[in-house]
């Protein structure tokens, strides 16, 4: 087949790295563009939407399968306009088309996602996701499909009408346009605590069974939840426990990069012990933030070390000389997932000497049958106490020997071909990490952590913000695409937990300009809730308003619990009443399914119990003291900001919360009731007592 359509792949200039991974191919595409969409209508194709991001496997497997093919390729060119699209830069296009896909299917889509669209309204008919180039486990080879699916659509014109016009009136059906009018309540959290102990996987931990996911949402809830339970007198072990220990089978899995720090995507088994390879910042950031507050509330050691490996890692790989943090790593090296991170005893045996090698074997299961297609991926089958105690030796000496051992295989290892960076920077990821890297930098008292979070957020303020709007994407010099719901919500919730961790007012500035901008670009005003695109935004098939969580917090809920408390904070109403509004356009969704709403349960919770707000003006000399007082008892509903007493440019509401002349002075309100202010420790631990 001769393509005269083709001239030159037009992916050549594009920003994504998972673009340009394409920009060889024979296949002639597209990126999403209006020029696209108008050259489908005219030469009347169907629109082939390719969705991947770069640090995908199987995209990378289709990819060299067909889109490499020049065969498969031929096909492609003479029947379809291809757009390919990275899911990271525009995930309003990915959130569209998964949810078409699970309603054409009847089942979860994923990456590659392979979606066929009508030439005039980019409707999809047709839904998959891998497709072999030849035929493969059942599944039918992708030029096939690509033949049927075009002959189909030519001699069925009627039939596709009707089918489409019944996924459209599906996709409206999904946006929330009535409120709950009846007062909220906590039944919906109740019925979430008793939903994740029935999720719960009483064998290995984590909810669920594989590929098990982290699900730090659901996590953080049952900290919080277990947290109040705690502080009231009424402690739920079992919440307790299935916390503890599903951080610890985490950790402990293979799932952790035990050698580096860092958590993989998923676990492709029960045991958390082989993940699939890729790195991501979005999973990073929370869970950073979770193992810390963790280590804070259990006070346990090894939940500390996870945060310090995990924060070392992302700061010395993952961010950029400008501030910013890129996006992903990788689940391949030199074609092969998983490579980088494998080993076979006979190298591990090369690296380390007769002392280290027995006990290392033991502690990550060197001694054991292969657990990765001939090789071994490190998961720590043995506790090193349990094996210091067996051994005869002293705890201290088989951890030396153990971080020894595990720093010589990590030089060996950075001399590998190391898997693929993509050096995206993604407003919403960054702001997931700003504040994963604060909350640890905080908890832990490491001035480092809060000092890389600090970077990263002023890049975004500097390069990826302008006239009270963000861009979602940089990459190259170039800050694109206007940003999303989760953009706004994610770095408002950020910036409220980096003045926690260190005020500075151009934070608090910084704030309210992106509540503001919520309320202008995104609210409903009429249903509440929040859209997923701004109001000026191109129009696409639907316009989302998601509540629920995916693998990473719901913006609506992000942006309902961060407008609150920014709301209680400045006594600013309007935010206050934007986010209550919100839980009530979602509370049907959260009463039918709490279990997937786990980040707007945390909001509802900040509703019907205000955070106690502390604010004290002092000098810093005295801020390490304050701040062990607060910490010594854990309590996720407080928010405590320490304000230096010569702080200028303060936000009239916080000014209003005046220093003493000498002496330190601190301020604790809850809703709309503040307390006298008191000027000693024990002042404010007997107020907070109360």
């Amino acid at each position: 087949m001769n393509d005269a359509h083709k001239t030159v792949n037009r992916l050549n200039d594009s920003t994504s790295p998972y673009l340009l991974q394409h920009a060889d191919n024979p296949v002639d595409w597209w990126p999403w563009c209006q020029q696209a969409l108008d050259a489908a209508k005219q030469e009347n194709k169907l629109v082939l939407l390719s969705i991947g991001y770069s640090a995908c496997h199987w995209c990378h497997v289709m990819a060299h399968e067909s889109f490499e093919d020049q065969a498969t390729a031929d096909i492609m060119n003479t029947y379809f306009i291809n757009i390919k699209v990275d899911r990271e830069q525009r995930p309003d296009l990915d959130k569209i088309y998964q949810t078409a896909h699970q309603m054409l299917n009847q089942r979860p889509g994923g990456w590659p996602l392979t979606m066929i669209l009508t030439p005039e309204d980019q409707i999809p008919f047709f839904a998959g996701t891998y497709f072999p180039v030849d035929e493969k486990h059942g599944m039918p080879p992708f030029k096939d499909v690509l033949l049927r699916i075009n002959e189909f659509y030519h001699d069925n014109p009627a039939q596709i009408d009707e089918q489409n016009a019944s996924l459209i009136s599906a996709l409206d059906s999904l946006i929330n346009t009535t409120s709950h009018t009846d007062e909220l309540n906590s039944a919906p959290l109740d019925q979430a605590r008793r939903q994740l102990e029935q999720q719960f996987d009483n064998e290995h931990a984590g909810f669920g069974k594989a590929p098990k996911f982290p699900h730090p949402t659901n996590l953080v809830r049952l900290l919080r939840h277990w947290n109040a339970t705690q502080l009231t007198g009424n402690e739920d072990n079992r919440a307790k426990d299935m916390l503890f220990i599903s951080l610890q089978a985490m950790a402990a899995g293979g799932l952790y990069d035990q050698l580096r720090g860092g958590f993989f995507r998923y676990s492709v088994d029960d045991l958390w012990m082989i993940p699939h390879f890729e790195k991501m910042l979005y999973d990073n950031g929370p869970l950073l933030g979770l193992y810390a507050q963790a280590a804070k509330i259990f006070n346990d050691l090894s939940f500390e070390r996870i945060c310090t490996e995990t924060a070392n890692w992302i700061i010395e790989e993952m961010q950029s000389t400008e501030g910013g943090y890129f996006s992903t790593l990788d689940a391949d090296s030199e074609g092969k997932e998983g490579k980088f991170y494998v080993w076979t005893p006979e190298q591990v045996k090369s690296i380390l000497n007769e002392q280290e090698f027995p006990l290392f074997a033991a502690v990550y299961g060197l001694d054991r049958k292969a657990n990765f297609e001939g090789h071994w991926h490190l998961h720590m089958f043995n506790s090193i106490e349990a094996l210091a105690q067996k051994k005869d030796i002293s705890v201290n000496d088989a951890l030396t020997n153990i971080n020894r051992a595990k720093q010589k295989l990590l030089t060996v290892r950075n001399t590998r071909i190391h898997p693929g960076r993509d050096e995206k920077i993604l407003v919403a990821w960054n702001a997931l990490m700003i504040k994963g890297m604060a909350q640890a930098g905080r908890l832990l008292q490491k001035p480092d952590f809060i000092f890389s979070a600090q970077r990263a957020c002023d890049f975004i303020f500097k390069i990826m913000f302008s006239k009270g709007r963000l861009y979602a994407n940089y990459k190259d010099g170039s800050a694109d695409i206007m940003a999303y719901l989760d953009d706004y919500a994610f770095m408002l919730d950020a910036l409220l937990e980096l003045l926690s961790a260190q005020w500075q007012s151009k934070y608090l500035s910084f704030a309210i300009e992106l509540a503001e901008s919520l309320l202008e670009h995104f609210e409903d005003k009429e249903a509440g809730g929040f859209y997923f695109t701004a109001h000026d935004h191109e129009k696409l098939i639907q316009r989302p308003k998601p509540i629920s969580d995916e693998a990473i917090p719901s913006g609506n809920a992000v942006a309902t619990y961060a407008l609150a408390r920014l709301g209680h904070l400045l006594s600013e109403p309007r935010y206050i009443a934007a986010s209550e509004h919100t839980i009530a356009n979602a509370w049907n969704s959260l009463g039918q399914a709490p279990y997937a709403h786990a980040a707007m349960l945390d909001a509802l919770e900040e509703h019907l119990y205000p955070p106690s707000i502390i604010i004290i003006r002092g000098n810093e000399e005295q801020k390490q003291m304050w701040e062990d007082s607060i910490n010594a008892t854990f309590n996720a509903r407080t928010m405590y900001f320490y304000i230096d007493r010569n702080e200028e440019g303060l936000n009239t509401a916080i000014a209003k919360k005046a220093p003493a002349a000498d002496k330190d002075i601190a301020y604790l309100c809850s809703g709309k009731q503040c307390l006298p202010p008191c000027e000693t420790i024990d002042e404010l631990a007997e107020q907070l007592s109360r």
